[in-house]
């Protein structure tokens, strides 16, 4: 053994024998321990591929479950059933929400729970945090429950397909052309041009009217001198011929309907007509009516009431109707002329002095 002099201003050197005994110590410990630390290296290697896997895999699943949906769309395009289904923009944001959801509650699912089975691994206390972590959700779930509301419920109108990009609805605050569905917002464009952004959480009702089929619906009014049988007739061979004429066959998913008479009145009656069309093709089908009804009907010498009445010559007034009756104050010898006129001065009297 050599000892070491000591060094005014320095600490005793270690000895060689200290020197080895902390190694042994040392080594032994990391003998001891190395089994523990492989194990738990693999462990946590092991949980990060299986949940990098498992993201993967899942994240593909709904892409290829998505890009279905859309071929399956596509491949009925043209067909009877095409007419019935979203236009080609509705299914691509549609897919997109629902494949974005999907891909994100997977993605948050899978990361958290490999997350906490890492911790669990380092033999951490889960329990304080899971905790922590619920009083933090509860607490922001009430500071942002509008937020929560609006996206829950764009996730529920986007998953029934409530409505989508191109349909007219009624969503009571707001009512127009859908632009755009959002997960938070729907955009619509209203009738005289402004977009409205709707809030999904505020949306109680929703009447789509682009859905299924819509209603022409026209009324008639004529005279109540008028042949109903050559009226209904008339009408019938109207919506015989737009039944047959391009575009409005296509248009019309029914035949036009003589519904009969819809009231009477004393100068008038109103023959209700109608018919079921195409989604949104309502109002252009009713315009067509009304414009071919008012030509067949001037053909037909049918009158359609309801502006300003005809004069004829028996009820043309008197010209001398709208002269004033003389009055009595024309003539100066009439009693109310006299009666009327100022009082005379008196004569004068003799003069004094004479």
């Amino acid at each position: 053994m050599f000892p070491s002099a000591p060094a005014a201003g320095r600490e005793d050197t270690v000895t060689l024998e200290e020197a080895q005994e902390r190694a042994t110590d040392a080594a032994g410990w990391v003998s001891e321990n190395w089994s523990t630390w492989l194990e738990t290296g693999l462990r946590i290697l092991l949980i990060i591929v299986v949940a990098a896997a498992l993201r993967m895999v899942i994240r593909k699943t709904i892409t290829n479950l998505i890009d279905r949906m859309n071929r399956t769309a596509s491949a009925v395009d043209g067909t009877a059933l095409g007419g019935l289904l979203v236009n080609a923009e509705r299914r691509r944001q549609r897919s997109q929400a629902i494949g974005s959801v999907l891909r994100s509650v997977a993605s948050f699912l899978i990361v958290g729970t490999a997350a906490l089975m890492i911790l669990d691994t380092f033999k951490i206390n889960l329990a304080p945090l899971l905790a922590s972590a619920g009083v933090a959700g509860v607490a922001i779930g009430f500071g942002a429950r509008n937020l929560v509301t609006d996206f829950l419920s764009g996730v529920f109108m986007i998953l029934e397909d409530q409505y989508g990009v191109g349909d007219t609805i009624d969503a009571g605050v707001a009512t127009g052309e859908v632009v755009e569905v959002g997960l938070r917002v729907t955009k619509l464009r209203g009738p005289n041009g402004a977009v409205w952004y709707v809030r999904n959480g505020e949306v109680k009702r929703i009447g789509n009217l682009s859905q299924g089929w819509a209603t022409a619906s026209v009324e008639v009014t004529v005279g109540s001198g008028e042949d109903l049988d050559k009226v209904r007739d008339t009408l019938t061979e109207v919506g015989a011929r737009i039944a047959k004429d391009e575009p409005w066959n296509e248009r019309l998913w029914g035949p036009v309907e003589v519904l009969g008479l819809d009231s009477v009145l004393l100068d008038s009656m109103v023959v209700g007509v109608s018919a079921k069309t195409m989604p949104g093709q309502d109002l252009a089908v009713e315009r067509e009516l009304r414009w071919r009804i008012k030509k067949a009907f001037d053909a037909a010498g049918i009158s359609i009431v309801g502006g300003s009445a005809e004069v004829t010559e028996e009820d043309a007034a008197d010209p001398s109707a709208g002269m004033a009756a003389p009055s009595a104050y024309a003539s100066a010898t009439s009693p109310q002329s006299l009666a009327a006129s100022p009082i005379p001065p008196p004569a004068s009297g003799p003069k004094l002095g004479k």
